[in-house]
């Protein structure tokens, strides 16, 4: 076990057999997905990896050499042949002659473009000269959280050293660029018997003629950190002992719960947020620690870690022993605040005359003692890397801080890199957000054929989803297949039974302890049933009543109280039905029920209105294709009432519209899509019909 990360030992996973029916660049592939593909090596978007390949110059039909390296913005673990730059290595090369020093480097990466090989339209990132000018075929660049707990600490490298001998060397701090790339390529040129370098504050360099050779140096040189610091560490307490204790799981995401939508209605005005928890062991050991206070205070070292986390956490003052989190909510306000202002003075003091305008000042990280870290984004995946980043920041201290003393980048360092203009004008070039990025919506019935649609929607125009349902296998599948169209970040499954208010409790505390509230409600559980009145029994009219009525009541309350602690507004739209506006002979418990559904949204369009909450219905009639409802004894009574056979129904239905249309699950999705989204910003207490036209259900 390693003391530094808490696993064991590097595996060497290269495969002989597979790598040689391999060309170069796949290759290349192959060995940065396997180094990608484990955190303890590097962390998501981290690290670069590169091979100089003989090529076929298209212009010319020589061979040439062409530097093949990760373009800007991908990651090594899930990168595709696609994700590399190509560039000419004599061209690099020629950017030698007309580089004009430190003062100007970064005009360099505006260059990088010229040298590129194929019309290949992978941007170049501003490490290209750090790969192109180490007079090695293979290179790779790494965050290992045991080679950065080395290049972290005060006496970096003194144990670079003491650790690697000649084998590996070391480079004071530099900000990544043309600099670097000439550092390194001279400190290569002056120790050609070394396999690479630790760079101060940042990370791990290495190389080798082949891809192979680059990839098991990689591992070796990790795990003999690793080695190093579990015979340094052991038995010694991390982050000075244990001052409180951890709380039972159960209370610590109970406490999530109550705690992620109060910190998002006071940091996601501007721009809403989407939350993610962390109570493993790792993160425990830190917040729980007599060190918390002080090292958190210092901020993170490795540039990757603070361009996603900010360069320090928020520690909320909270006593487990107590367990008072009335308290903790109280202090939120100072706590919050307090952070703002301190952010403001950190731009303040280092800001220069061309720096970028003053970022959102809000906290990323939120550390709990006895409960964990909580982190915010603008989008789930951002939420929980950022999570994953600080996670490999603790595993830093740890080890920096158990065999010297741990530091931070200088804090004028960590500015320049996050409002470094060229950082600036990447996040200028990243795509608009979606309409409903930043949203959580819970769908009731959402494995059914309306609800599975509507989710589908929300997913669309990027919603965080959370499907409640009571059948566990349709939920099961409706959730592996969004999870598969649109990433597991994005959505959640939560059985549900509507009409059980414990049930309804539990299911809005998952969804805010995995997501960090609520935005959008779309109650959609349903059943039908028809009988004449004399025929229909007291058991069939209550479960109209508990599905169809109180069911949208129950999960109409939680959202309420949960829109009311967030102060951001709120969307709730009821799936309800033509029978609600139409009575139907032989359905008086499913219209019914349905007619109450309706007035029960008037109502709370009118309680919610004065907090930004908006409540509206869409009213579908004869949604036959997907629906739970039409596969059973309600598409044969329907049937039978109109004298028909069940076949002939989708038909008849859509004779008798106004528009000679039939409705699918999709239309309804997309009247939902209307109301929960800010194209009805100025609409509440409305219905909308999806029927293709049926004059007896007009709302006027």
């Amino acid at each position: 076990m390693s003391a530094t990360t808490g696993t064991k030992l590097l595996d060497n996973r290269w495969d002989d057999a597979k790598a040689a029916a391999m060309s170069e660049p796949e290759r290349l592939l192959y060995r940065s997905n396997l180094l990608g593909g484990d955190k303890r090596i590097t962390n998501y978007g981290g690290g670069n990896t590169s091979a100089k390949v003989e090529e076929r110059d298209p212009l010319t039909g020589e061979s040439v050499t062409v530097l093949w390296v990760k373009g800007s913005g991908g990651d090594v673990g899930t990168m595709k042949l696609d994700g590399f730059s190509t560039l000419y290595q004599d061209k690099l090369e020629a950017l030698r002659g007309i580089y004009r020093g430190l003062e100007h480097e970064d005009e360099m990466v505006a260059l990088l473009s010229h040298c590129t090989f194929n019309l290949n339209p992978r941007a170049a990132s501003i490490d290209t000269p750090l790969h192109a000018y180490v007079p090695y075929r293979h290179v790779d660049h790494m965050h290992p959280d045991a080679v950065i707990a080395i290049a972290a600490t005060k006496r970096s490298r003194e144990l670079t050293r003491e650790i690697y001998g000649d084998e590996i060397g070391w480079l004071p701090w530099r900000r990544p660029g043309f600099e670097l790339g000439l550092d390194l390529s001279k400190f290569a040129a002056e120790n050609p018997s070394a396999k690479g370098v630790v760079l101060e504050s940042h990370g791990l360099f290495t190389w080798g003629d082949t891809a192979r050779d680059s990839y098991e140096t990689t591992l070796r040189i990790i795990n003999k950190a690793i080695e190093w610091f579990d015979g340094q560490l052991a038995g010694r307490p991390a982050f000075g002992g244990e001052r409180v204790s951890a709380l039972e799981p159960a209370q610590r995401r109970a406490i999530a719960a109550r705690l992620m939508p109060e910190i998002r209605a006071r940091i996601g005005t501007d721009e809403r947020k989407i939350g993610h928890f962390d109570d493993s062991a790792a993160v425990l050991g830190f917040v729980n620690s007599a060190e918390l206070d002080r090292l958190a205070a210092l901020g993170t070292s490795c540039p990757d870690h603070f361009l996603r986390t900010k360069i320090r956490p928020l520690v909320l003052a909270f006593d487990p022993a107590s367990g008072d989190v009335d308290g903790l909510l109280a202090g939120l306000d100072g706590e919050i605040e307090t952070y703002r202002d301190g952010y403001r003075a950190y731009y303040d003091r280092c800001r220069r005359a061309n720096s970028p305008a003053m970022r959102d000042p809000n906290a990323v990280i939120y550390l709990v003692p006895g409960v964990g870290m909580l982190s915010f984004a603008k989008d789930k995946a951002t939420a929980r890397i950022a999570s994953e980043f600080y996670l490999n920041a603790i595993n830093v201290m740890r080890g920096a801080s158990g065999v010297d003393v741990y530091q931070g980048l200088d804090e004028q360092e960590a500015f320049d890199i996050e409002y470094w203009l060229l950082e600036e004008a990447k996040l200028q070039r990243m795509p608009k957000p979606k309409s409903l990025a930043g949203r959580i919506a819970f769908v009731t019935g959402g494995a059914g054929g309306i609800g599975r649609a509507t989710a589908g929607r929300l997913l669309q125009d990027g919603a965080c989803v959370v499907l409640a349902d009571i059948d566990q296998g349709a939920l099961d599948g409706a959730v592996a297949e969004f999870t598969k169209g649109f990433g597991a970040d994005q959505v959640r499954g939560v059985v549900v039974n509507v009409t059980d208010e414990g049930a309804v409790e539990r299911g809005f505390a998952e969804t805010v302890a995995e997501f960090g509230g609520l935005d959008i409600l779309v109650s959609n559980a349903g059943i039908a049933s028809a009988s004449p009145i004399e025929e229909t029994t007291l058991e069939v009219w209550n479960r109209n009543i508990d599905i169809l009525a109180t069911g949208y009541f129950l999960v109409s309350r939680e959202a309420f109280r949960l829109f009311r602690r967030q102060k951001l507004g709120g969307a709730v739209v009821f799936i309800a039905s033509k029978n609600g506006l139409a009575a139907s002979a032989g359905a008086a418990a499913y219209c019914t029920a349905k007619a109450a559904e309706i007035h029960l949204a008037r109502c709370l369009a009118l309680e919610g209105a004065e907090a930004g909450i908006r409540v509206n219905t869409v009213n579908p009639d004869a949604v036959l294709r997907g629906s739970k409802i039409w596969s059973g004894e309600w598409r044969e009574q329907r049937a039978a009432s109109s004298k028909l056979q069940t076949d002939q129904l989708e038909e008849h239905y859509r004779n008798r519209s106004m528009l000679k249309r039939s409705v699918f699950p999709e239309d309804i999705a997309e009247a939902v899509y209307f109301l929960a989204s800010d194209l009805s910003a100025k609409s509440t207490g409305n219905i909308i019909n999806v029927d293709a036209g049926n004059p007896i259900s007009f709302t006027r």
